[in-house]
């Protein structure tokens, strides 16, 4: 047994830039078809689907914003017509409007929570309602697979991003539980928690003396690629993660193991 894919069908939600983009690109080089989602992003949407189609893969690019139910919906019938079905869904999608706590509006706030945390519910909604509906494609030991992205922020607090720890601890159980309650139809629901990951977006924060101070907070000494965070993808997509449900893969580097203690003890 391996990390293969062949013949499944991935949906990725926020594909079209960073983590989102990594872990494409991993499912589909494990052999699976890729459903892109992109909310604004569809030039670098429609260059991954050629990059994945260039490598003798499939994909298609479908916009949707994932905070819409209807959107979500469409996202999914589209992205089923597409490509016949679907078989791993990864609800990536993300969103941060930081600000002081006295500061953050009600509206910053919401939208946080409407894209983060809902937008992720709607998400696997869609995809147990899919699998569901059509049963068992005898490709995976499970009948479906969903994948949250949630953060090391479901356990590490971090203040002036209340509504982006607020939406991350939210996944943390939110993801539990769906789990607990799906797994009796062979449903897998589980979740990635990355550290820092370096991508475009965040790029002057993992550079120069910001990617050193940062570096203070990892103990293993490196700023995470979108690789790290595909790789889990992949793993906990495939079978030889088949009997892991309900489970937040951490992958950070060791930033959960506090390491302003490290001296202290």
């Amino acid at each position: 047994m391996d990390c293969r894919l062949d013949g499944q069908v991935a949906l990725v939600t926020g594909a079209s830039s960073g983590i989102g983009t990594g872990v494409a690109r991993g499912l589909a080089a494990a052999g699976a078809a890729v459903i892109v989602n992109y909310h604004s992003g569809r030039e670098p949407a429609e260059a991954l689907v050629a990059e994945i189609e260039g490598q003798g893969g499939r994909a298609v690019a479908v916009q949707a914003d994932v905070s819409d139910p209807d959107a979500v919906a469409a996202l999914f019938a589209r992205g089923a017509e597409a490509m016949g079905a679907i078989d791993i869904v990864v609800a990536n999608s993300g969103i941060q409007k930081d600000a002081p706590a006295t500061e953050l509006t009600v509206e910053d706030w919401r939208k946080v929570i409407d894209t983060n945390l809902t937008g992720q519910f709607l998400c696997a909604q869609a995809g147990i309602r899919q699998f569901l509906k059509q049963r068992d494609r005898k490709l995976s030991r499970a009948l479906g697979k969903i994948i949250h992205m949630s953060s090391v922020h479901e356990v590490i607090p971090w203040a002036g991003h209340v509504n982006y720890a607020a939406s991350k601890g939210g996944i943390a159980l939110m993801m539990r539980t769906l789990a607990q309650e799906m797994a009796g139809q062979r449903i897998r629901i589980n979740a990635i928690a990355p550290g820092a990951i370096a991508t475009r977006i965040n790029a002057e924060n993992v550079a120069g003396e910001a990617g050193k101070r940062l570096l203070e907070l990892i103990p293993y000494g490196r700023v995470g690629d979108v690789e790290d965070i595909a790789n889990a993808a992949v793993w906990l997509a495939s079978d030889m993660s088949d009997y892991v449900v309900g489970t937040t893969i951490t992958v950070d580097g060791g930033m959960c193991l506090y390491p302003g203690f490290r001296d202290n003890g």
